[in-house]
């Protein structure tokens, strides 16, 4: 019986079992494509599944250890293979395989077998990445192994590499991360991310100072923070703090930190200058009927006042007298312009509100349109990147750069970041902060970073989800299932497992041939990955089984108790209401797993078991999407939490602030308060998984 072919998702070839197959010399003389690596034999049989392939191979090429011990160890290590496609446990990973090679050459035993060759390709596969820490000295034991496998099997590797590029579709890591910025230079780039300090960093900016990372990244560039701070009644330190702690949170490495605030005295004298040459001129016209003169293009009657009379103005804005605060310094651009950005912008306003780092040195501050093309171009950006919504505003950027008589600075746009059923506008999320609607700029429904962080989104996920989009310019309503179910694929493959019983209504089923005395397990908290850790799990007479679980059962039905074996049920104990008050059934360990419906968790009758409040939050409004005329009081979603209390495992009281783990068949959680005493829950904040429910 021959391999006739290999076939592959052409996005994501097998590199292990290519690699593995040209070890082993099985011919293979065909790749086609399909949903899943599938080995296709002659006699019309196949195999599926990366995994299931490498233990073909091990098996026929005896690469599969010696004995029936080392097999089992290279059938764990092929699992844990899986784990260095995760990107935030990739370099766990790395140090866990760093410190087991220390006394050791090779995986398993003493020659080369389908471990080694599985773990070497999953290293390979990840590109850049390992080569960064292979030419590094973090894993000096992990990177001895790996070049004596490449020097070993050198040839072949290569050949199966280079058969892997050959067979490989259209690349979709090449499509999804890799981006050009146009007129880029390597070393060159310096960008920006510049945000106001005037509320926390949400999801909508992450999608901005990410990119900058990605682009200073690729190119070897620079990223500087800079904090528009030209509007002190919104601005606070408190925002400064937060967007510097969140930055950081994104994992964005910034060269300095700068503020619009420190360009003041430059674009004061910048401004009068224009003044000076006519490119500016002070007009006192009550702001409702410039907005409207600007919409129909009249001109306004102080766009023809002198030199002299616009300087006198001047003055009085920066004194903030009562006729300084009914004027405002505008562009003299062009009021007949199509595009009506150009039509003469305010460049300064009077704010005689102290400012937050300067306090009250100045009555009057810049615009953002006005600020934001000096300040670019005096700290030598060399791409302004900036999302599409503000197209229209790219000609009154590169005018106003053009007037000041300073570099023009290319623009790169991208779309906005738009969720369903989401409020980015901070001016509206600010509003439910004031009025008690959240529990602060952190609420677990916000979503600021740090709130979908403390909801329990990795930071991996958030900058997967950002760069999947790239720098398209198509607005998009995006899901929050695609974030949460890219989460999922992080968090679950190293996540620990633990177990919770609903407290209300629970039930005990006595089992009647169960431990007389309680005997202790150590089980491992995650069965496919050993960093999980271990848990210990104690086995009673009487055990605590959900009341929505006791429901289901019927009188002679075998059912398992997950992590203990197959129990039959003999009695039902109900109440006049019908509601299940208590379970009597006997332990039969020697039945099939396979052969039940019922997988039940459970918790022991034990004085241990720890109190849990788990949170499930939901949108803070019913309307995937508000138009620009509707209101977002108007729907506001009623009930946006949901508090049930449980009974948890003992083993939860280790459980650390951050700690992610998912409650056996309840879902995700994150813990929000750690045990502290036994008469205050543990807090578990509920992480949606992707699917609609």
């Amino acid at each position: 019986m021959e391999i006739n072919q290999l076939s592959f998702p052409p996005d994501n070839p097998p590199l292990s079992v290519i690699v593995a197959a040209k070890v082993a010399k099985l011919n293979i003389p065909n790749f086609t494509t399909s949903s899943t690596p599938t080995f296709h034999f002659s006699n019309g049989l196949k195999l599926k599944g990366t995994l299931v392939l490498l233990r073909y191979i091990g098996r026929v090429a005896s690469l599969y250890g010696q004995d029936e011990l080392q097999a089992s160890q290279i059938d764990e290590w092929l699992d844990f293979s899986t784990i260095l496609s995760t990107g935030s446990q990739f370099e766990t990973a790395c140090a866990s395989l760093d410190k087991f090679l220390g006394h050791r050459t090779l995986l398993v035993g003493n020659s080369v077998s389908i471990a080694d060759l599985a773990i070497w390709s999953g290293l390979s596969a990840t590109g850049k990445r390992w080569e960064s820490l292979r030419k590094s000295k973090k894993y000096q034991n992990l990177v001895r192994w790996f070049n004596s496998i490449s020097a070993e099997h050198g040839d072949v590797l290569n050949e199966a590499t280079s058969a892997l590029a050959g067979k490989k579709g259209p690349a979709k890591e090449q499509h999804e991360h890799e981006i050009d910025l146009p007129g880029a230079e390597m070393g060159k780039v310096r960008l920006r991310f510049a945000p106001e300090p005037s509320g926390y960093l949400h999801i909508g900016h992450s999608k901005a100072a990410l990119l900058n990372k990605y682009f200073a990244d690729r190119y070897q560039g620079q990223v500087i923070i800079r904090f528009d701070d030209t509007n002190p009644a919104k601005e606070s330190n408190e925002f400064v703090e937060n967007l510097l702690i969140d930055i950081n949170t994104l994992g964005i490495k910034y060269s300095e930190v700068t503020y619009t605030s420190d360009y003041f005295p430059e674009l004061m004298e910048l401004a009068e200058k224009m003044i000076h040459q006519g490119k500016a001129y002070v007009d006192d016209t009550p702001r409702e009927k410039m907005q409207k003169e600007r919409m129909d293009g009249i001109e306004s009657e102080s766009r023809n006042n002198t030199v002299v009379k616009n300087l006198e103005l001047w003055k009085e804005m920066a004194s903030a007298s009562d006729r300084g605060k009914q004027c405002c310094l505008r562009g003299k651009l062009n009021m007949q312009d199509p595009n009506k950005s150009l039509r003469d912008p305010v460049y300064f306003r009077c704010n005689p509100i102290p400012h937050h780092r300067i306090g009250d040195k100045y009555k009057m501050y810049p615009t953002y349109d006005f600020a934001c093309p000096f300040v670019d171009a005096k700290e030598g950006i060399t791409h302004a990147l900036r999302s599409s919504e503000y197209h229209d505003r790219n000609a009154q950027y590169h005018r106003i750069q053009e007037d000041m008589g300073v570099k023009k600075v290319p623009i790169y746009e991208f779309s906005r970041l738009n969720l369903v059923y989401t409020l980015l506008s901070k001016r509206k999320l600010l509003w439910f902060v004031q009025n008690g609607k959240v529990d602060g700029w952190d609420d677990p429904r916000f979503p600021t970073v740090q709130g979908i962080v403390r909801r329990g989104l990795k930071i991996e996920a958030l900058i997967q989800f950002i760069v999947e989009q790239g720098a398209s310019k198509n607005l998009n309503l995006m899901e929050w299932d695609k974030l949460w179910t890219i989460n999922k694929k992080i968090i679950d493959p190293v996540c620990p497992r633990h177990t919770a019983v609903v407290e209300e209504k629970r039930v005990l089923l006595t089992l009647t041939n169960g431990p007389e005395e309680p005997f202790v397990r150590v089980i491992p908290k995650h069965k496919k990955y050993e960093g999980a850790g271990e848990k210990a799990t104690s086995y009673t007479k009487n055990i605590w089984i959900e009341h929505a679980d006791a429901l289901s059962m019927s009188i002679n039905e075998e059912v398992t108790l997950m992590d203990w074996g197959n129990a039959i049920v003999k009695e039902i104990q109900k109440d006049d209401n019908g509601n299940v008050t208590g379970l009597t059934g006997v332990l039969h360990l020697e039945g099939s797993v396979k052969s039940t419906k019922l997988k039940l968790t459970w918790l022991p009758e034990i004085a241990d078991l720890v109190s849990l409040s788990l949170m499930e939050f939901d949108y803070l409004i019913t309307k995937k999407k508000l138009e620009e005329d509707e209101d977002f009081i108007d729907v506001l979603n009623p009930c946006t939490k949901k508090e049930t209390a449980a009974l948890g495992d003992a083993n939860m009281r280790n459980l650390k602030r951050g700690d992610v783990l998912q409650l056996e068949r309840k879902g995700y959680f994150r813990c929000d308060a750690p045990f502290v005493r036994p008469s205050k829950p543990i807090v578990l904040f509920a992480i949606p998984d992707g699917r609609n429910k």
